[in-house]
């Protein structure tokens, strides 16, 4: 028999959690027709020989909604063996759009995702207005990877309600107007709807993302959408005081579940060291809404941000910082010199929620002055101290000395490794949290996939290789409802990770690149020891090159 590939003589794992084995891969017409020994001819082979053949993986929250106007290969996810994403995470996204307001869109990106404007400005084609026409315009440009789409509400309220979704809730008409527009949506091929509970996601002119403003009545008619079509799923950022939900987002969670009768996932549970036992104290006390597919997204890797004062995300969440969000880096550097402002970030570190405030993790990365090159590498702790200053004054003042362009890394979340494997492990979590596409210039989470294989299952043997590769593929598709792919069976789609487990990894860090549209500048996490990724049936990469294929299609609910 005759094979547009074979891979010979792999360590199949295939998806399901079943023990790996070592076998042949065939593959014709983009499907996986034979697993075992095969004998018969091919256009290529891989000898996959000492490799891992595993599926692709399939991240499950990304932000690439702009990104896939200007690169077709959905870097860096792509590089970590990543074959099917989902994006439209956190309410925010880029359609529906009218003409008029593509600037607001744009902004909301900004804000909430910390992607510079000019670059959205350079690099979003615009081709759409309608979401299915966004889908088909992603369709019509190619794509290396496969690509799920969810819809995100804020765009959807500010088409229908324009200024006044960023004010209030919907009237009954207009609810009924974006109903039926997230109802298109669906049927069209998106996989449920996204929005957020999260005060740290502002949006345009540093106003509440629109679908924040969203009544309860109005977010239970759009999850009715997805019990009457009886598919698709609802992603939440959910909780204000990270790993913990209070008594209203409880009921927040409940209802959606109750009123869409499909699962929802949320955002998210992560280590603090303020609160260790938070998270597993929140799988233990919200137990019964897990069983009924509440499922949160956890992390394999340190939460590690790079923080710049001209762009201050992480900083979102604090009343305080509002004014400093979309000014000029002269009118935020007179805003920082502000007495009035300092005293007030001083009173909202008494009781961190995200950033924690532990100024000794406050390392200077980056400094755009030569005369303030000795200082990188040091803790804002540290050079307080030899100032003989107050640490939160020396954090402001170092910025302002350094016209804004000074960088610092943060270790946020995470930073004890020795609890994560609890989270990774259970049954009751989801592996994600990538957040590919977005804070470009802050983080880097895209590698968490080999991150896992090589630390968490090579390294540290906190899980098995057979779990690990389940965890970011059967798993996440069978969520999404992307019945065929996440496994390695004949008749399923031939998107294959084929990586050498003693060298798959990577760091902790990404490195700066100045890749994006106008040179903006990113943070990338360069993958390690994955030699192949085929996509569709199709090479995509071959020893971390590109093979000029662009295989991946849109992924669609109800035919994925």
């Amino acid at each position: 028999m005759s094979f547009d590939l074979l891979v010979k003589n792999g360590t199949v794992v295939d998806g399901t959690g079943a023990p790996r084995r070592h076998a042949d891969v065939a593959v014709a017409d983009g499907k996986i027709v034979e697993i075992g020994e095969v004998s018969g001819n091919a256009e290529r082979v891989i000898d996959a020989s000492d490799l891992v053949v595993a599926p692709g993986f399939v991240d499950p929250h990304t932000h690439y909604d702009a990104q896939i106007c200007w690169d077709t290969l959905t870097t860096p996810s792509s590089w970590h063996g990543v074959t099917s994403l989902v994006m439209g995470n956190c309410g925010v996204g880029l359609a529906p759009c009218k003409p008029d307001t593509r600037e607001v869109a744009a902004w909301d990106l900004v804000n909430v995702e910390a992607i510079p404007f000019d670059v959205l400005s350079q690099g979003v084609t615009w081709d759409w207005e309608t979401f299915p026409e966004y889908m088909d315009a992603a369709e019509r440009r190619g794509s290396g990877i496969n690509l799920g789409f969810m819809a995100a509400l804020t765009p959807f309220r500010h088409y229908v309600m324009g200024e006044a979704s960023m004010e209030r809730a919907a009237t009954d008409d207009e609810t009924a107007q974006i109903r039926a527009l997230i109802r298109e949506a669906v049927a069209a091929g998106a996989f449920g709807f996204t929005t957020t509970n999260v005060a740290q996601h502002i949006g345009y002119q540093g106003r509440p993302i629109a679908c924040r403003n969203a009544s309860r009545d109005e977010l239970a008619s759009y999850a009715g959408v997805l019990k009457e079509l009886g598919r698709g799923s609802i992603e939440l950022a959910l909780t204000n005081e990270v790993s913990v939900i209070d008594e209203a987002e409880r009921d927040l969670l409940d209802m959606l579940l109750t009123e869409s009768g499909r699962p929802v996932t949320w955002l998210a549970l992560l280590n603090r060291d303020d609160k260790p036992e938070a998270p597993m104290d929140t799988l233990r006390d919200h137990a019964d809404l897990l069983s009924r597919g509440a499922i949160p997204q956890v992390t394999c890797r340190p939460l590690l941000i790079q923080i710049d004062l001209s762009k201050p995300f992480i900083f979102a969440n604090l009343e305080c910082w509002n004014p400093a969000f979309n000014r000029p880096v002269e009118e935020q550097i007179e805003f920082y010199r502000g007495t009035g402002f300092r005293e007030a970030f001083r009173r909202e570190m008494k009781t961190p929620k995200v950033f924690s405030g532990k100024w000794e993790r406050a390392i200077v990365h980056e400094v755009g002055s030569p005369s303030m090159q000795h200082l990188v590498g040091r803790n804002v702790a540290d050079i307080a101290k030899e100032r003989g200053a107050d640490a939160i004054d020396t954090f402001l003042d170092l910025a302002i000395e350094d016209d804004l362009k000074i960088q610092y890394t943060y270790e946020l979340f995470n930073a004890d490794e020795s609890r994560i494997p609890e989270l990774i492990t259970d049954s009751r979590t989801m592996i994600g949290l990538s957040d590919g596409g977005a804070h470009v210039d802050m983080l880097c989470d895209a590698g968490y996939c080999t991150y896992l294989l090589g630390t968490w299952v090579r390294d540290r043997e906190a899980l098995t290789l057979e779990h690990a590769v389940k965890r970011i593929t059967s798993e996440p598709a069978a969520f999404y409802g992307i019945t065929g792919r996440g496994r390695l069976a004949p008749g399923l789609a031939a998107d294959l990770a084929i990586f050498d487990l003693a060298t798959v990894g990577s760091a902790k860090r990404g490195e700066m690149r100045t890749d994006l549209p106008g040179g903006g500048r990113r943070l990338v996490m360069p993958a390690k020891g994955v030699e192949y990724s085929v996509v569709n049936g199709e090479v995509l990469f071959a020893d971390g090159e590109h093979t000029g294929a662009l295989p991946g299609t849109v992924l669609r609910s109800g035919s994925a």
